[in-house]
């Protein structure tokens, strides 16, 4: 009978290309990793992997079991998939990661409705504005905002932000009102990260280089900035619309005319040839919800 210790262990730093990341993904020790691999070599009497102090990578013998071992495990996964299937009710882990404000805001809400329909589920989510490495750190599911960098991870479009430029009136009364995008030069601009705003007027794009005298990586710092007329904000809508829809508004919109394009909510997760149920079952949860279940 075929003997399977050290082959998991085996993919698993294959893949990641480190004993400690292949621990991780694995849940268990990297000292436990290190003694499956190294049995599995002397069963085989053959170096599957270079070990360097900086990198670990696959010998050419090693390749060739890496690839035959890694479409086994595909077929078990498989297999594991179609019994899950069966099952009314998914259990098992889920691993996400989401931005913090969009994530408390937002996705922990649904992922913890959808937690109380499958409460057979383990869930961890993981708020952080850092970009993740899904198999190195385990994720099934991360969900991304913007445009998306190229990438080895499958995509679906769970929804859109609309980003508007917004002032005060008090600002406003007291500085002016800009009436085209490159008006802003002349405005104290509250900045993220970023030095640019994005526009469009007649289907072309406009990157405008902005300036002011607060920066910050938080929306809701800036948004309490504009609110006490410091300056001009651009921000997504579920920051700035409850200030913007009554009569008596708190925020003007600005520059309708030159909003730029709806910016894609994302959900990326690994490119295995099958998903889990459960994984499946939460994409889907997640579109109906945020509003493009056909994406």
């Amino acid at each position: 009978m075929f003997n399977w210790e050290g082959v998991t262990e085996f993919v698993a730093v294959a893949e990641t290309e480190s004993f400690t990341a292949a621990a991780k993904q694995l849940e268990i020790s990297t000292a436990q990793v290190s003694r499956q691999v190294s049995a599995l070599e002397k069963r085989l009497a053959t170096k599957l992997l270079h070990r360097t102090t900086r990198k670990v990578s696959v010998t050419e013998a090693g390749n060739i079991y890496y690839q035959r071992c890694r479409q086994i495990l595909e077929d078990l996964e498989t297999a594991e998939v179609a019994i899950s299937d069966m099952q009314s009710h998914p259990t098992g882990k889920l691993k996400i990661t989401a931005p913090v404000t969009y994530g408390e805001a937002t996705i922990a809400p649904l992922v913890n409705s959808f937690l109380a329909q499958y409460p057979d589920l383990e869930v961890e989510l993981n708020l952080s504005n850092l970009k993740k490495d899904l198999i190195e750190e385990g994720f099934d599911i991360a969900i991304r905002q913007g445009n998306l960098a190229d990438s080895t991870m499958m995509a679906k479009r769970l929804s859109s932000r609309t980003f508007y430029v917004c002032a005060s009136p008090a600002y406003l009364e007291a500085h002016g009102t800009p009436l085209t995008p490159r008006d802003l030069e002349k405005h104290n601009c509250l900045q993220s990260m970023d030095d640019y705003w994005y526009f469009q007027k007649n289907g072309k794009p406009q990157n405008i280089r902005i300036s002011g005298n607060l920066r910050s990586n938080s929306g809701h710092v800036l948004l309490d900035a504009a609110l006490k007329g410091i300056g001009i904000v651009q921000l997504p809508g579920d920051y700035v619309c409850p200030y913007t829809d009554s009569d008596n508004s708190d925020l003007t919109i600005l520059l309708e005319d030159y909003r730029a394009p709806d910016q894609g909510v994302w959900a990326l997760y690994p490119q295995n040839r099958h998903l889990s149920s459960k994984v499946r079952l939460l994409l889907d949860y997640l579109g109906e919800q945020l509003g493009d279940p056909s994406t």
